[in-house]
């Protein structure tokens, strides 16, 4: 029997199959997304800008894809993605930066963790260390310089990254718009909403994200409506059509 990339109850496999939580990190991702120095890497290929919900569902799959492989699949999925990349590489005739790649590591991590949080799973500090440890499998297995050698390195180089690689650029505008036009007005302010209590501070202020209290009142009845077998309902009415079988599809549990 072939041996796991991420053992069958880790905490990293409840966060990632648990399709609530996989759509909070979708979301906080699409915030941060367009603040990345090397955003303009995503538009190269021209499919962000035309599909920016599909290519960020994308990324998401392949993080499911390799957290729910057998070891050997998880590193061919691995390889794939290293793969895309060069190919973008050598069509720009230019090297993405190890930075930007560390960004994105970045993210599934520290939204993996604020998304179980936000649903009101408490993580202990080595859930916490033990979802760094899979996604810093992820980028060594890319090769990438400059990880981080634990934990408590990485919380120290997030909060580094956070105020020295996020700008606010012509980029981030577009994006927004891009997600206004995609998911239209109500679920675009929606948006905005969970992410003003799901990303961090500095994300927070870059994208002057509203700041309404009142909105944890709507994230404690969706727990109950959870519980309750309402959150199918809940989320045909936020998300869009065109997305339900890639929602679905989110859910592993």
């Amino acid at each position: 029997m072939n041996p796991l990339f991420v053992h069958s109850d880790s905490i990293v496999r409840k966060i990632w199959g648990n399709a609530d939580m996989v759509l909070l990190i979708f979301a906080g991702s699409a915030a941060e997304f367009p603040l990345n120095r090397a955003v303009d890497w995503l538009y190269f290929t021209g499919r962000l800008p035309s599909d920016p919900l599909g290519r960020l569902f994308s990324t998401v799959q392949y993080a499911q894809q390799i957290v729910f492989a057998e070891y050997d699949s998880a590193l061919a999925a691995i390889d794939k993605i290293t793969a895309i990349h060069k190919a973008v590489e050598a069509s720009r005739k230019d090297r993405i930066p190890d930075t930007a790649h560390l960004d994105v590591l970045f993210m599934l991590i520290d939204y993996s963790i604020r998304s179980a949080e936000l649903l009101g799973h408490t993580l202990a500090e080595a859930e916490k260390m033990e979802v760094f440890d899979v996604f810093h499998r992820v980028g060594a297995r890319m090769g990438l310089e400059g990880l981080p050698n634990d934990y408590l390195h990485w919380r120290g180089m997030r909060a580094v990254y956070l105020q020295t690689n996020l700008v606010r650029s012509t980029y981030t505008y577009d994006l927004y718009r891009q997600y206004r036009r995609h998911l239209g007005p109500i679920r675009y302010y929606l948006l905005r909403q969970v992410q003003s209590l799901l990303v961090p501070k500095r994300v927070r202020q870059l994208l002057s994200l509203p700041r309404l209290p009142l909105f944890y009142a709507v994230v404690w009845l969706y727990r109950i409506s959870r519980w309750l077998k309402f959150d199918r309902l809940i989320k045909a009415l936020l998300l869009p059509a065109a997305y339900k079988m890639e929602i679905a599809g989110l859910d592993k549990r």
